[in-house]
């Protein structure tokens, strides 16, 4: 017989407890939002793996991203911020209430923020797992490249994101061996990158090979290269290498749900809003043109802030803005259009009007349009006459006639 799943309520359910997940933890925790970030792994995610974080502002002495990462852990359970390890096994984001279940619980939020990050793509050469990361297979030139002042490394590959970060490895080490699987001349990057690399000093070329294995003793010392034509095997001592064969985004939980781009990517908004109300993602799983731990947090600040925003709206737009009591006039307009402003006072003299028969509220639009949308408004100013909890009219003409005629045929 299967064991029933506890039923939990939160505000906002987390997925990923990268610092992306955990930054948007950071705000909403502090909203006084009952928070829960899930992970299935390791909080911190793959910022914990790198060795050393050197441009992360405010950490001049380079520590492993581990000591950054457990900060912000520490500082959102400061915040009440609840924290399961665990994987996540199903979601059902469609409806107002966002359902998250793992193997023991069901949870159901206000919001979610996917924070599920990706994973490089490996070579899956013999050997490999045993370098990842800090002991010699690196993903991130940005990221470890000041660490190979003055030593050899290869790169595993030839599109644009390899050859632009092996040129830019090129500024710290003093060799960069580039393995590329095409014929002599032949890259995936574009014309302009390909002619900057093959000028270059500092860069060689292995052409006709991909990667047979790795050896080492307890760090990575020599990548064993294969030519794809004769099968011969090369062997490259080296310091480090770096591989930049594509990124995988972890979306696979939210497929036939959220829409995502054609790489598995998922596009937001600026307030890293998805294609679903109350449904955010940040960092590393988004479509985004810079990943990097400084991108990820703030990405998760703003998420944290708008899922706050999202429930107060939520909250205002069903309790206050819909209520059901008496007919209800809804102005929504922009603080900043003069004309706009000096309409309130016609808004004051209608609701007096109607002596206490009328709900009257004012919505400026300047800094949200959230409730608007969801009166399907997007002309401002605007009224949007209400009865019963549903919208009965909206006018776009104003003029206090047009108004009061409409509110009369209700009342």
């Amino acid at each position: 017989m299967a064991r029933e799943k506890q039923v939990e309520h939160y505000d906002v359910v987390i997925i990923g407890g990268g610092p992306g997940g955990l930054s948007a933890a950071i705000y909403t925790g502090r909203a006084r939002l009952k928070t829960i970030l899930i992970e299935k792994a390791l909080i911190g995610g793959l910022a914990t793996y790198t060795n050393e974080i050197a441009n992360y502002p405010g950490f001049p002495e380079e520590p492993k991203g581990e000591h950054i990462t457990n900060l912000m852990k520490k500082q959102a359970q400061n915040m009440g911020v609840d924290f399961k390890l665990t994987a996540v096994k199903s979601v059902d984001l469609t409806g107002e209430e966002k359902i998250v279940e793992t193997f023991r619980n069901k949870y159901i939020a206000k919001t979610v923020i996917i924070a599920t990050g990706g994973r490089p793509r490996v070579t899956g050469g013999l050997n490999e797992e045993n370098f990842l990361f800090d002991k010699g297979i690196s993903f991130c030139a940005t990221c470890d490249a000041a660490a190979n002042t003055d030593k050899h490394v290869v790169v595993i590959g030839s599109g644009d994101a390899a050859i632009e970060e092996g040129m830019f490895l090129t500024k710290f080490a003093s060799k960069v061996t580039v393995s590329v699987m095409h014929d002599e001349g032949i890259m995936d990057c574009n014309e302009i990158a390909k002619a900057a690399a093959l000028s270059n000093p500092k860069m060689e070329f292995v052409w006709n090979s991909v990667v047979h294995g790795f050896e080492g003793e307890e760090h990575l010392e020599r990548v064993i290269l294969k030519n794809v034509k004769t099968d011969e095997l090369i062997p490259v001592s080296c310091d480090n290498c770096f591989e930049f064969i594509g990124y995988i985004p972890n979306t696979e939980l939210f497929e036939g749900q959220i829409k995502l781009t054609n790489r598995g990517y998922i596009p937001v908004n600026e307030k890293k809003e998805t294609n679903i109300p109350g449904v955010f993602a940040v960092g590393d799983v988004t479509d985004k043109w810079l990943r990097q731990v400084a991108t990820a947090v703030g990405d998760g600040a703003i998420a944290g802030t708008a899922a706050e925003k999202h429930i107060a709206e939520e909250e205002i737009f069903h309790e206050k803005i819909m209520q059901k009591d008496k007919v209800g006039m809804i102005y929504l307009y922009n603080a900043i259009d003069a004309d706009s402003r000096a309409f309130l006072s016609e808004i004051e003299t209608i609701e007096n009007s109607f002596n206490k028969a009328l709900v009257v509220n004012r919505v400026d639009i300047y800094k949200s349009t959230g409730i608007a949308e969801k009166l399907n408004v997007s002309t401002f100013p605007s009224i949007v006459i209400t009865k019963d909890g549903k919208v009965a009219e909206t006018i776009m003409d104003l003029s206090s006639d047009s108004i009061r005629n409409a509110i009369n045929k209700l009342s």
